[in-house]
């Protein structure tokens, strides 16, 4: 397993990031090589041009292969955007035999169950996640395999995408000569990166400032509790300051970076940048006070959204371990302290640098990686899961008296160790299927 290569695949609204990782004889993540580029085709995590997100996929993994001279051709991909969406859904089975051990294939069931429940049009189930068994009356089970009762309950985080939506992005890495190891929902990727596995136990709000979308996961009890996506990040407050400063865009997004501020009272009146003006236009001079205020009233909105879904997840008061912000609208200067205020919850900015080996580079370790560096992590997570059914198969085959060849090889375990990785395996199925309908009607 050291010696193992995964790359993972952050395709944001601003940038799109290669990272080529492998974990080493001490358990940590070593970074060989990344790559990144302009995100020209896609928006709130939407892929709105496939031919734009190609070239921008193809040149962050053409960068990353020539630092890590490793020739890349299986990714594992973070899927995001305003799309996104989960429920909560409790579902259960009745055992033919009380006296029976609970077997994984009943686990088994009971999950696939829940890939049958109605959706709205164009949406899709992609992910089932277990939070906890209830086995006959007795609640707050981990792991039900084993254990005795007439009746198998389940607690599941159901996550839900637009068909359309996720199979673009399955496009845009076919086309760009890749293929897919694992699609993996980006702010669990980014909880693997950069939270400790007390706050996962304590409580903890994950927010992942992006550019186009602010990704949100509640974990409890070392369980994923809840997942959503607000549908604007970073870029609404450059747009913001673009029009509230009446500059050019490129300008509008270097004030932000270097001069912004979430707290206007941080800032004196009398501290102004000059930006240069149009051709024959004389610059325009800007205080930073005034450029705080306009980032302040909306980091301000995007903290009221972040407050409604803590509300709706039920956990607002169990976040114990408060909230850790990430990703690239994180940077911005004392947001960490207006979230704080706002909330009233601890609030810290989460580096990816939790996992990461010794003399990795200063820019490895920006919350802006989080993601991707995440997405490495996860693709080494499941892959030991499915060794780990695997090796059980085999020794359960072993005694049945069946060989090892009888065993399924492609068994790829979802994020609740169950099971396949059905996240992937659905879009592929999807994609074909359009496939063979287009060949039918031609």
């Amino acid at each position: 397993m050291e010696n193992e290569i995964f790359v993972g695949l952050d395709i944001g609204t601003t940038k799109i990031a290669c990272i080529v990782g492998r974990k080493n004889e001490f358990g940590k993540i070593e970074i060989l090589g990344y790559g990144k580029s302009p995100s020209n085709g896609v928006k709130r995590g939407v892929v709105i041009n496939i031919e734009d997100t190609v070239k921008s996929i193809t040149e962050a993994v053409n960068q990353a292969a020539q630092k890590s001279e490793v020739d890349i051709k299986y990714v594992n991909v973070g899927i995001a955007g305003q799309h996104i969406k989960s429920i909560q859904h409790r579902g259960g089975i009745i055992r033919e035999n009380a006296d029976e051990e609970i077997t994984h294939e009943e686990v088994e069931k009971l999950i696939q169950n829940m890939y049958k429940l109605n959706m709205s049009p164009g949406e899709e189930i992609i992910d089932v996640i277990p939070q906890d068994f209830i086995v006959d009356d007795e609640t707050d089970i981990r792991q039900p395999i084993g254990m005795l009762g007439s009746t198998l309950e389940a607690n599941f985080h159901i996550i839900i995408a637009q068909k359309a939506a996720a199979k673009n992005i399955y496009k845009c890495i076919r086309r760009a000569g890749l293929e897919d190891s694992e699609l993996i929902l980006e702010p669990i990727a980014s909880s693997e990166a950069v939270l400790s596995e007390e706050e996962k136990e304590a409580g903890v709000a994950l927010v992942d400032i992006g550019g186009g979308t602010t990704d949100i996961a509640i974990f409890q009890d070392n369980i994923i509790r809840w997942t959503a996506v607000i549908p604007f990040g970073g870029d609404i407050i450059t747009e913001d300051v673009r029009e509230g400063c009446t500059i050019i865009k490129r300008y509008a997004e270097e004030l932000k970076v270097k001069f912004g501020s979430a707290l206007a009272n941080e800032n004196r009146d009398d501290e102004v940048v000059a930006i240069p003006g149009l051709r024959g236009r004389p610059p325009k001079e800007i205080t930073l006070k005034n450029l705080a205020a306009i980032i302040q009233a909306r980091v301000e909105d995007i903290i009221e959204h972040i407050q409604y879904e803590l509300k709706n997840s039920g956990f607002e008061k169990k976040l114990i371990a408060g909230i850790v912000l990430t990703g690239g609208g994180s940077q911005l200067k004392h947001i960490h302290q207006l979230t704080a205020y706002k909330t009233g919850l601890d609030t810290r900015i989460g580096y990816p640098n939790e996992h990461l080996a010794n003399g990795v580079s200063e820019e490895m370790t920006s919350p802006m990686y989080s993601t991707g560096i995440g997405l490495v992590i996860e693709g080494i997570i499941r892959r030991e899961a499915e060794k780990k059914i695997k090796k059980a198969s085999f020794k359960k085959a072993d005694t049945e008296g069946f060989e090892e060849k009888d065993i399924k090889k492609d068994v790829k375990p979802n994020k609740s160790g169950f099971g396949p990785g059905r996240f992937l395996n659905i879009i592929k199925d999807w994609f074909e299927n359009d496939a063979e309908e287009t060949d039918e009607k031609n």
